[in-house]
Order: structure tokens, then sequence, then C-alpha cells
């Protein structure tokens, strides 16, 4: 008999913005229970079925499981008010871009295990992905297993072997979902530019951008040779093809750009959290 997937009780997101809302979101719609968890946020805006408070004060019984679900420049300042509940039973898993291992275990010293996770927004619909990476797991498989499978239910997970990896994947898939949304809205305007309305051209745009890669997926079929398949000799498609791989591909050079500002800043973020020192406690 499969065991049910079920969230520990309790467990605690510390913010939750449109990421942490994600996760809840596509949990939800995987069916967990979601009555374990608790969202801490200062501004104590109501998330949808959770319990939500201001304040972590006011979240009750210490956690099994924290989220890190806030800014990355606000890691201080909350960890000088949660390390005194994060104790040698508890797991946390961090969503904050760029803060490496290392500086979350200066904060947060006697947690049993840490794990950084790097999702995109399609979680919500269970049809993310997630980078996964956590510190001397071998010695910890249990957390490892239940970690996996919590992020495992939201689509397609994977650990990496270090957290350069971890950044090359949030790089890629963590900002991706923004930058293919952006070709979609190109190719709407592109549509609306020959003469079609915005709302058919929208609709055309995700629809083909949606069937695309479901077809590719579902015959395992690599994108070059979908492409190929497209592309008649001499005919439309080939002459549109001719711009994006003329000019030395500059399609390729313009992604490999925008991927690589993504890193530089997750870069920054990481030389910042790695300052040593220890954050005052707010009174």
């Amino acid at each position: 008999m499969a065991t049910v997937l079920q969230l520990p009780q309790p467990t605690w997101f510390i913010g939750c913005g449109n990421m942490g809302g994600a996760i809840i979101d596509g949990w939800r719609a995987g069916g967990l229970d979601l009555n374990p968890i608790t969202v801490i946020r200062p501004s104590g805006t109501p998330v949808a079925g959770v319990r939500t408070v201001a304040s972590i004060g006011d979240a009750g019984f210490e956690p099994k499981l924290v989220v890190l679900a806030f800014k990355p420049q606000k890691l201080d300042e909350v960890a000088a008010q949660l390390r005194q509940y994060v104790g040698n039973d508890t797991i946390v898993v961090s969503l904050l871009a760029g803060v490496e291992l290392q500086s979350l275990r200066h904060r947060f010293p006697d947690t049993f295990a840490i794990v950084r996770a790097m999702p995109n927004l399609p979680v919500a619909v269970r049809r993310g992905v997630v980078g996964l990476y956590g510190e001397n797991l071998d010695a910890q498989a249990q957390a490892q297993r239940f970690v996996n499978d919590l992020f495992s239910a939201l689509g397609f997970a994977m650990w990496t072997s270090d957290e350069q990896r971890l950044a090359a994947l949030g790089s890629v898939a963590g900002a991706g979902p923004a930058y293919v949304a952006r070709f979609v809205a190109a190719l709407t305007k592109a549509g609306m530019a020959r003469g079609l309305t915005e709302e058919i051209a929208a609709t055309i745009a995700q629809e083909t951008v949606l069937g695309t890669v479901w077809m590719a997926s579902a015959n395992h079929e690599d994108m070059a040779s979908v492409a190929r398949r497209v592309a008649s000799p001499n005919g439309t498609t080939e002459a549109g093809l001719a711009v994006l791989d003329g000019d030395e591909h500059v399609l390729d050079r313009l992604i490999a750009a925008t991927i690589d500002a993504a890193a530089r800043r997750g870069a920054e973020l990481a030389a910042e959290a790695r300052r040593v020192e220890e954050p005052a406690r707010l009174s």
C-alpha cells in the first residue's frame, strides 16, 4: 500500500510571495492536506485555505519543516527572529536565490538538515522544475527522501551535485518562464501586426508554444528535429529560420546573454549573503 504524502505538523512558510504561493497551490492541487501549514508574513495578508499570522512569535509550536520564502535581502533580519525556533529535528528548505548552504548553516547552526530548492512558477500547476541541493544528505537519507517526495509532487525534481550546478539550473528553469512569456508576447505582437486581433493572436501564440513542447515531450524528440520537420526546403518557415539562425545565430546569443545576466545576479546575491557577520537579535 502506497504511503500517503503528508506535510509535517507544524510546517512554517516564512514569507509567501509568488513562489511560496505557487508551491502551496501545487500541493493543494496534488491533494495534500494543508492544515499543518502556517504562513508567517508581516502584512498578515491571508493565504487562501492556510493559517496566516503576522509574526514568528504568533506561529505556535516549533516547526518540523521551515520553508524560507522571502527576499534574500531579508535573511539576517528573519534569521535573528527564527533561529531560536529551529532545532535539531527541523528541516529548513530555502528558496532564497543565490544564498549558499554555508551562509544558511551560519545563520541556523542547530537545525537538523538544510536543503536549497530552486523551483519555477509552474509548480503551481504541478508542471514545475525544481532543483535541489543539500548538505551531507547521505547521512540523512530519510530527510532527503522526504524533501524529494514533497517537490516531486510539483513536477520534475532533481538533485544537483554542487551549488554551481544548482545555480545553473536556476538560471535556466527558475527564470525561464519569464523568458518564455516574453517570447509568447513577441509572437502575439507579430500576429497583431499581420492583422489578427490581440485575443486571437495571443491564443494562437500560447497554443502553438504549448502544443510544440507537448508534442516534443510526448515523442521524446529534440527541438532541432521539430524545427526540421516544420521547415520545408525554400518554404515560409525556412525563410523565418534564416533570420533566427543568421547573424551568427542571433537568437542563441541573445538567450545566452540573458541567462548570463541572471547568473551574474545570482552570484551577487550569494556574495552578499556570504558576509560572515552574526545577525543582531531583534528586540
